[in-house]
């Protein structure tokens, strides 16, 4: 038979439990940083490259992603596609069309595009010299998927 003694018991130790696994399963947010260019780790791609500055949780984002693309003339990044999360793409340098809202539309260094949630969109090297781009992406509460 279980007496009120046991059960006093098991509800101490099952708190006592759960608080020790709530403290230890502290998810590690980005603070305030630096992020020097000569720094970010160049990763060699079939249409140019990639240099990943973070991707992390951050106190108000379940992710914040900055990565700089740098694509060879002619090449794409990938097809178009779409994706909860919005994403700004700053142009560093060269030339690009991209597709947004269902038209291409070519810009240059220092322009800025804004990708909404779940719209199609796409970018390509439309010059002579490779183009280099700054994309920034953040997933809000409840629209990061599951990997």
């Amino acid at each position: 038979m279980i007496t009120k003694r046991d059960l006093l018991v098991a509800s101490v130790t099952m708190s006592l439990t759960i608080t020790a696994i709530l403290a230890h399963s502290k998810v590690n947010v980005m603070d305030s940083a630096i992020f020097e260019w000569g720094d970010a780790e160049i990763k060699i791609t079939k249409t140019g490259a990639v240099r990943t500055f973070f991707r992390s949780q951050t106190t108000t984002l379940d992710e914040l992603e900055c990565h700089v693309t740098t694509l060879n003339p002619g090449e794409t990044s990938h097809p178009p596609h779409k994706h909860p999360e919005e994403e700004v793409i700053i142009i560093k340098e060269g030339t690009v069309e991209a597709l947004v809202n269902g038209q291409m539309k070519r810009v240059g260094p220092g322009s800025v595009i804004f990708q909404a949630s779940n719209q199609m969109h796409a970018i390509r090297n439309a010059g002579s010299t490779p183009t280099t781009y700054h994309v920034f992406s953040w997933h809000s509460p409840g629209t990061k998927i599951k990997k």
